[in-house]
């Protein structure tokens, strides 16, 4: 390392990417050499462990971030453990006389951040955190009392009366490395891909993570989608979804990047917009109820009277099998894809939590280890939502008739017959009406409980 540089140390977490990235652009401006690190952390307290399928997305998501470091000029750093140990170690390693990174929002993570910014700034480091995953930090976001909005349409009404989200950042045309890299873990040896078995070819099939893809999907999506998004969005065989999701979720797109696309495009937008707004209103709720995974949102709830698990039915659900066809056909997207259109994720959401009676912290567990999109805010807010014990929560007794849904939906069957042909044949395990009718009897308990 050069002994007359104070190298910027840029902490990449959820937001593998060199385009408006505030922290990357703050270590450019800063004009010492640049050195990127990503931390593995699945050891500190309250930080939640990668599911598999975020896991196979990261690794492919950090090998394109590596390469496109070093064509700038620069390096990825890859270590593993605690991050507050490992950053603060990695900086005195190379003489940093900055370190910056990209806020986090999660209350474990912030918790992380907070002591690792103390003792840099101790040591005599300049240390700075910017916005750079959601459009408006949830601190800037109250109800006229001051508190955290409970509904959604106030809160993105409030939203929307802010200043117009910021323009994004251009990438940097070059970066000046260090004369020499610091030692950095061999990918490979994290293990994210799966082995033995390897269940990632439809994944594969699917996906392109990464920067490069992740752009070329928006413009793809702007291009050809859109227009066809607020009518088809619904219908899970339509192709009219944006496929963005998992691309946020990394951050290989900045929320900034995708409004101003969207709105600097000529197909109508709103609809789309609002999907981002509801993006937004996930992370606000995480950030003022940290143990949203866990904990009913709404108290109440902690009073329904869930029955002994019946380990076969949540099988049943996870391996595609309850013989409804729309459930089946969308759980088995899931495992093949790591994807599940939105519509159909409400509906077998709903048949596990109120057909089933299976608590919806199992549900949100096996999303959180099947989807490429899961995310800490996202995956429980939007459980919740469907069992009825969250922000702006579906009424309980809104129950997604998965039949009804499929006629509606999917009317020709074109994705049932893509995922789950023979669906229709197979006996379901729990009869539609009795079992709404036993939710029903259920949510009475959580209205008494007041």
């Amino acid at each position: 390392m050069d002994a007359m540089a104070s190298p910027s140390l840029v902490w990449f977490r959820d937001d593998l990417r060199l385009a408006d990235n505030p922290a990357l652009r703050a270590a450019t401006d800063r004009g010492e050499p640049v050195v990127a690190v990503f931390v593995l952390d699945e050891v500190s307290p309250g930080i939640r462990p990668l599911g598999g399928a975020a896991r196979w997305w990261l690794h492919h998501s950090l090998a394109e971030l590596g390469e496109r470091l070093r064509e700038k000029g620069s390096v990825l750093v890859l270590r593993r453990g605690a991050a507050a140990e490992v950053v603060p170690a990695l900086a005195r390693e190379i003489g940093a006389g900055a370190v910056f990174w990209n806020r986090r929002y999660g209350g474990p993570e912030r918790t992380v951040d907070a002591a690792i910014k103390e003792e840099l700034r101790a040591d005599g480091v300049e240390v700075a955190s910017f916005a750079g995953s959601l459009l408006y930090e949830p601190w800037t976001v109250r109800t006229g009392a001051g508190t955290p909005y409970g509904v959604f349409t106030p809160f993105w009404n409030a939203c929307r009366q802010l200043p117009a989200p910021r323009a994004p950042l251009p990438e940097p045309r070059t970066l000046a490395g260090p004369a020499s890299a610091p030692a950095s873990d061999d990918l490979a040896d994290w293990e994210l891909l799966p082995t033995r078995p390897d269940w990632a070819a439809g994944l594969r099939e699917r996906w392109t993570p990464g920067e490069v893809g992740a752009r070329a999907r928006l413009r793809e999506f702007l291009g050809e989608d859109a227009a066809d998004y607020d009518r088809a969005r619904d219908e899970p065989a339509a192709g009219a979804t944006s496929l963005l999701s998992p691309r946020l979720r990394w951050g290989e797109l900045s929320p900034f990047q995708v409004w101003h696309a969207a709105v600097g495009s000529d197909e109508p937008v709103g609809g789309f917009l609002s999907e981002l707004g509801w993006r937004e209103f996930a992370w606000h709720t995480l950030f003022h109820f940290p143990d949203l995974a866990t904990k009913n949102l709404r108290s109440a709830f902690d009073a329904f009277p869930w029955p002994p698990l019946r380990p076969t039915h949540l099988r049943a659900w996870q391996r595609g099998e309850t013989g409804i066809a729309l459930v089946d056909a969308g759980m088995r997207e899931l495992w093949a894809t790591g994807f599940m259109h939105n519509r159909v994720r409400m509906v077998v959401a709903s048949f596990l939590v109120k057909n089933l009676l299976i608590d919806w912290r199992r549900g949100e567990e096996w999303f959180w280890d099947t989807l490429v999109d899961a995310d800490a805010a996202n995956n429980p807010f939007n459980w919740q939502w469907v069992a009825g014990s969250g922000a702006d929560a579906a009424p309980y007794f809104r129950i997604f008739n998965p039949e009804l849904q499929a006629k509606k939906f999917d009317a020709d069957g074109r994705y049932v017959k893509e995922w789950a042909p023979e669906s229709a044949a197979r006996e379901p395990i729990v009869d539609l009406a009795a079992s709404r009718k036993a939710a029903l009897a259920a949510y009475e308990a959580v209205k008494r409980a007041g």
